[in-house]
């Protein structure tokens, strides 16, 4: 049966949210770990896709972000442009809530370590999730696709984010120098990981399905975007869509594919510069766009511009 957000318990959660994120404004100052400073930069780097979920998610069911919610998260940052609420079921809602505040808490970890820095400029609107749908299929959608209009166009967004950060997580995590640094970043992977999981078992479910009003099922949206991201990336085949070739399926036997990974179902890598070619969908690391106009931050990032 599905679940379901009533107002009353809507309300309590944000309540309790706020309570929980009140006291946490001396975050690193109150930490005495040493952690060396190629971890540091690696974990900054991670928080901008942190942040990018925690606002995405957060609007996506609330139509609130972190300004509302856990503003000392912020550290002051701009809000993200152009997001907002998405007309969601009250099942779909309920998973999209229960991201958000996991968000909330992995931002909460990282600058338990670190100090960070305060949010980047995000763009999160309809227009920005158009350009990467009308990027993965080499043509202009009409109508523009609305990442916020209903639960597929929004899953088919979600499925654009965490898996990118996913692959981030599991590409740093063997270069770490500390076993703190190492705990943290395994547990993000974890969760992160979980998230893509339910994600693309969502559109598994509706793989065949047609995106309306468009002529193109979820499954070949799946594809393209993650195509769009191999492309990106430059760094050859490390996404696939929810539906394969069976030749790239687990062991070569099964098209279904519901957890994406390499011939031996091992999770793929990739570096950070990888990752901002991909978010500022530019294909360059020096080249701000898409997502962050004005470029991600923290020293990695800085380092390209």
């Amino acid at each position: 049966m599905a679940l379901s957000i009533s107002t009353t318990s809507t309300t309590a959660l944000i309540t309790i949210l706020l309570l929980l994120s009140g006291g946490s404004s001396t975050m690193a100052s109150n930490e005495s770990i040493n952690i060396p400073k190629f971890d540091i930069d690696q974990l900054e780097f991670a928080l901008n896709l942190e942040y990018l979920e925690a606002e995405f998610f957060s609007w996506g069911a609330f139509g609130v972000g972190l300004d509302s919610l856990a503003p000392n998260l912020t550290m002051g940052g701009p809000p993200p442009i152009g997001v907002m609420k998405a007309n969601l079921s009250s099942f779909v809602r309920d998973i999209i809530a229960q991201f958000a505040f996991q968000e909330f808490g992995h931002l909460r970890a990282i600058k338990s370590r670190v100090k960070g820095f305060p949010r980047p400029q995000m763009d999160l609107s309809a227009v920005a999730f158009a350009t990467v749908m009308n990027n993965a299929f080499e043509m202009h959608l009409v109508p523009p696709f609305d990442p916020y209009a209903n639960d597929i166009n929004y899953l088919l967004a979600s499925y654009v984010i965490p898996y990118v950060g996913l692959t981030g997580y599991v590409g740093t995590i063997p270069k770490l120098q500390s076993p703190t640094s190492e705990r943290l970043v395994a547990g993000l992977l974890g969760v992160e990981s979980g998230q893509d999981a339910v994600i693309r078992t969502l559109l598994f479910q509706r793989a065949l399905s047609k995106v309306t009003p468009y002529s193109f099922t979820v499954a070949e949206f799946t594809s393209k975007i993650s195509k769009l991201r191999n492309d990106l990336g430059k760094r050859g085949l490390k996404d696939e869509g929810v539906i394969v070739p069976l030749v790239q399926g687990a062991e070569g036997r099964i098209a279904g594919n519901v957890l994406v990974g390499d011939q031996n179902s091992l999770s793929f890598d990739r570096t950070p510069e990888e990752i901002l070619r991909i978010v500022y969908g530019s294909g360059e690391e020096n080249k701000p766009g898409l997502f962050y106009p004005k470029g991600a931050d923290g020293r990695i990032a800085r380092s390209y511009l």
